[in-house]
């Protein structure tokens, strides 16, 4: 599965901690990053992360492209309720994009556990079946 890992300045230490708790889990699948919270990821777990811009840059709008084109199957999105992003319509196109597509999007540290324990148990399978489908479409 190809899973995306994003986190806001102030939730940062939150998603490398969750990283480092589920390591056993992430390093079974291909993860995705923005900039900034893939070094840091990387850094403090080894966990091999493709690394895009920073948020700020277009890292969202890039991975937003991957949920268009049926390329990521889970995003983790660690989102700061509380402080004004300046790349705001950025995280709303994102976060539209998951809706359309069906991707799931966890936003904060309860979804995402809960996400990460169905992703360990299998229950995102569907998602290899909806791209097999896909594929013998072409």
């Amino acid at each position: 599965m190809n899973v995306a890992l994003i986190a806001h300045d102030n939730k940062k230490p939150t998603i490398i901690n969750f990283a480092i708790a589920y390591k056993h889990v992430l390093q079974k699948h291909k993860l995705f990053a923005t900039g900034t919270t893939g070094k840091k990821i990387m850094e403090e777990t080894g966990l091999s992360i493709h690394r895009f811009q920073s948020g700020p840059l277009g890292g969202d709008q890039q991975i937003g492209a991957m949920i268009a084109n049926n390329e990521m199957d889970m995003v983790i999105f660690f989102r700061d309720p509380l402080t004004a992003q300046p790349h705001e319509p950025d995280v709303s196109a994102l976060i539209r994009l998951c809706d359309v597509h069906q991707i799931p999007l966890a936003t904060n540290l309860s979804s995402a556990e809960i996400f990460i324990h169905g992703l360990k148990q299998g229950v995102m399978d569907w998602r290899q079946v909806l791209k097999e489908r896909r594929d013998k479409g072409k």
